[in-house]
């Protein structure tokens, strides 16, 4: 019985040690793993606009990726009448809890990105559903606030060779380059994925074989999403 005890107590004053050694690693880490989050995130974004950077996202460094950020991109949020909302930047913005929101109730980030050569870039955040759980991305707008110059996306949990491939498969989203988001006649129209291949050159994309629900997902989370931000490129316009 005393011997059991021991090994107990033992085993009780590792677990402990090893908890708190743990909590306390935690802590130490988190500033930098918030620093990591952050920046990954703006990778992300600045992936939409890749083309028109000075070199590829994918080379750019983590103190380049922020530089970007401090010096060229200008971070707004706007409400669901197309309103400014003051206090708040982009970043503070978590779409998969403004889902949760009723719509009249959210609020959209923007990304504002000023390029060398004078242009401006609008980059808009899009979340949706895929067919095992929920896929996001951004959508840059050129100045004109009709034309795509760019899109990323990414997702929680699709298939690896399927649905995935609208991560995975530079191809995908490449597409989407020089797509219109409205009509001739200046109606909303977003940018669908076809199944079986695209028919209109300025409004459709190929779809992806055997993912027919995710790029349904991707479809229906475009047309949603970009409408959300319709108030305030109407306002832009003007």
């Amino acid at each position: 019985m005393e011997s059991t005890g021991k090994i107990v107590t033992f085993i009780l004053i590792i677990t402990s040690i090893v908890a708190v050694s743990l909590t306390g690693l935690r802590e130490l880490t988190k500033s930098q793993a918030a620093i990591n989050e952050s920046v990954f995130n703006k990778r992300a974004i600045l992936s939409a606009i890749d083309k028109y950077l000075d070199k590829p996202t994918a080379q750019l460094t983590d103190a380049e990726v922020q530089t970007i950020f401090s010096e060229r991109m200008e971070q707004k949020v706007v409400d669901m009448d197309g309103n400014l909302v003051d206090g708040m930047t982009a970043a503070q913005v978590d779409l998969a809890k403004e889902r949760k929101k009723p719509e009249a109730e959210r609020v959209l980030p923007l990304y504002i990105y000023n390029a060398t050569d004078g242009n401006k870039f609008y980059i808009l955040s899009v979340r949706g559903n895929g067919l095992w759980d929920e896929i996001w991305g951004v959508v840059a707008l050129q100045d004109d606030l009709k034309t795509i110059a760019g899109v990323a996306f990414d997702h929680a949990g699709e298939t690896p060779g399927l649905g995935a491939e609208i991560k995975d498969n530079p191809t995908f989203p490449a597409q989407f380059r020089g797509k219109k988001i409205y009509d001739e006649q200046g109606e909303y129209t977003s940018v669908v994925v076809r199944k079986g291949g695209a028919r209109d050159k300025n409004h459709e994309v190929d779809g992806i074989s055997g993912a027919t629900v995710t790029a349904d997902g991707v479809t229906e989370m475009l047309k949603r999403g970009i409408r959300y931000y319709e108030p305030y490129l109407s306002k832009a316009k003007s």
